[in-house]
């Protein structure tokens, strides 16, 4: 695995064939990064330039080069650390101007996001030359709808969060000089299905070992009230989540939503003032999305050490996004998406670490985890 360094014009300028570690992981609905530490070499600093590209043939991704370090050490050899994000990160550079409300389609919100702040600005300065939008087809993704309103987000926090909330993948890569945003779901590979091949991860295989399996609430937030606009008294309030749960089972969080306006502007340029409802359809979807974020879910997931030569292969049999059934040792079954590829190289040679989490695959299946004891008897653990 030789990582291939690209200048901005997408130019092959040099190739890293020696390095003392080189880690690059790719994310399902978030950026992904790496890193090389390689011999310090007057040569290598040259070719590795902020905002040069780094490419590799096993990832259809691209990192982009955001972070030069030399570190100088008499005894041990300098080292030359090299570090960045994928293309993905771009979407930090622009953020949503002034204030966006986006009712209806999914995927039509998110090109339309995209169209207005990068593809094709009403401020010419503002786009970004051959960034493409490359529409999906998939009726899990096209089936998809929202209500929202943006006041000064990133862009990539924007578009990070509604799919992340959604189940959906997203990426930027390189096709030519173009740079191509899409939105993917993942492949159904579970036992609950008959479309696609199996793919289960376990020792029984050997294609998994050194697994991780964490199940933990402490972070958990079920119901959320969410505040809107106005001061005071005048604020307006509405609260989300499960709001059937009492007692211990109720674990709450306040979203501040002040920047979620009750006036729009519709395409005419005509402004007017929401009704209630649609007012609090605005602020549900901002209780919905804080809801779904990771640090306010109860946490069920696998990690695990992928033997990436035995039973099924990245790439062909499954690929990230994908939802497969994973075991471990204790019998301890998952039905969980994968989210994250670590490739790591060093000395001992390639290795591929996924992560696995099944707290974002509820739609799949109700009862995500299962306990199978020495008898053979399955016991739920997720209700």
């Amino acid at each position: 695995m030789t990582p291939l360094i690209l200048d901005k014009n997408f130019e092959a300028i040099g190739l890293c064939d020696t390095f003392k570690s080189f880690i690059w992981a790719d994310r399902y609905n978030k950026e992904g990064d790496f890193e090389i530490v390689t011999v310090g070499d007057k040569a290598k600093e040259e070719i590795y330039q902020i905002g040069n590209y780094i490419y590799v043939t096993e990832s259809d991704r691209t990192m982009i080069v955001e972070s030069l370090e030399l570190k100088t050490n008499y005894d041990d050899g300098d080292e030359f650390i090299i570090s960045g994000r994928s293309l993905d990160s771009i979407l930090s550079r622009r953020i949503v101007w002034g204030q966006k409300d986006l009712t209806g389609n999914f995927q039509n919100a998110i090109q339309t996001l995209l169209n207005e702040n990068i593809i094709s600005p009403s401020d010419p300065s503002r786009k970004i030359p051959n960034f493409k939008f490359k529409t999906s087809t998939d009726s899990t993704i096209t089936s998809l709808s929202i209500d929202t309103q943006f006041t000064g987000d990133t862009l990539y926090k924007a578009i990070q969060g509604l799919c992340d909330q959604n189940n959906v993948g997203f990426k930027v890569t390189r096709e030519g000089s173009d740079f191509v945003f899409s939105l993917y779901v993942g492949t159904n590979r579970t036992y609950d299905q008959t479309d696609n091949l199996y793919v289960e991860f376990s020792p029984k295989y050997d294609n998994i070992t050194e697994t991780d399996y964490v199940q933990s609430s402490k972070n958990l937030k079920n119901v959320t009230l969410v505040g809107g606009e106005g001061e005071g008294s005048e604020r307006k309030y509405y609260t989300v989540g499960n709001t059937s749960v009492t007692g211990l089972d109720r674990y709450e969080l306040f979203t501040d939503a002040r920047g979620t306006s009750s006036k729009v502007t519709d395409d005419n340029g005509e402004s007017r003032d929401l009704s209630t409802s649609e007012y609090n359809a605005l602020l549900k979807q901002k209780g919905d999305e804080n809801l779904a974020k990771k640090e306010n879910m109860a946490t069920k997931s696998f990690d695990g050490k992928l033997n990436a030569d035995q039973m099924f292969t990245l790439n062909k049999d499954f690929y990230l996004g994908d939802v497969v059934q994973v075991v471990n040792e204790y019998g301890i079954q998952g039905v969980s998406r994968i989210t994250e590829i670590i490739y790591s190289w060093d000395n001992n040679g390639l290795r591929i670490y996924p992560s696995f989490d099944s707290a974002k695959v509820n739609d799949i299946q109700t009862s995500i985890l299962s306990w199978v004891d020495k008898d053979g008897y399955w016991h739920s653990i997720d209700k």
